[in-house]
């Protein structure tokens, strides 16, 4: 049996949901499914005037643009500088019946390390009113001195946000650390910019809302 035919099997035996239309499989993904409708962020990484931001017009992607989102650690360096964050509070607008989507997230930055070092970008990433969360970090061993991009990409689900809602917040608390603390050498971890995506939504399930 075709998808195309399973999805049309189960929207034949669906009710119409309460106080929202219900949808079939000839309205299709139109491409942004999931939408970017709002975002507020604060943080030691990124404190206010220190972050540019663009949304794109089809409000599927988010770019954040740090100016002062570094760790470090050396002579002279402060504790509280050897690790920075920022959280990110993404209000994200998805339709009823649909479960499934893709979501991307690119980290940029640059790592100088002597030997004897580490530097860590790490985000996690959890939706309001839920005790799940997805953690991802990426190490770097010193000697390094680059800039690095760290990737995340997986499935999300409506259904963790809320039942038949329409409306989640997805959280992001994304950091870069650095150690030891009492190198002898300078060491360095820069968050430079965060683009967050949702990609296409897939026929995965067609789910009844009641």
């Amino acid at each position: 049996m075709q998808l195309f035919d399973i999805l049309a099997l189960f929207a034949s035996v669906a009710s119409v949901a309460v106080a929202a239309p219900a949808l079939t499989p000839r309205d299709g993904p139109s491409g942004h499914e999931v939408e970017i409708r709002d975002f507020t962020y604060g943080g030691s990484g990124c404190l206010g005037g220190t972050v540019a931001s663009m949304l794109s017009t089809d409000l599927t992607t988010l770019t954040l643009i740090y100016d002062d989102f570094i760790a470090q650690s050396g002579p002279g360096i402060q504790p509280k500088d050897r690790r920075k964050n920022c959280q990110l509070n993404v209000k994200l607008h998805y339709p009823q019946g649909w479960q499934f989507s893709v979501f991307k997230a690119d980290y940029r930055g640059r790592a100088t390390l002597p030997s004897g070092t580490t530097g860590t970008c790490k985000a996690t990433y959890y939706f309001s009113g839920q005790t799940n969360q997805i953690s991802s970090a990426k190490t770097f061993q010193g000697p390094f001195d680059d800039n690095y991009i760290k990737t995340d990409s997986f499935f999300v689900e409506s259904t963790i946000w809320s039942p038949c809602g329409v409306e989640g917040m997805l959280n992001i608390n994304s950091e870069v650390y650095v150690s030891p603390m009492d190198t002898n050498k300078l060491a360095l971890m820069t968050s430079d910019s965060t683009d967050l995506k949702f990609t296409q939504v897939h026929y995965l399930q067609w789910r009844q809302c009641h």
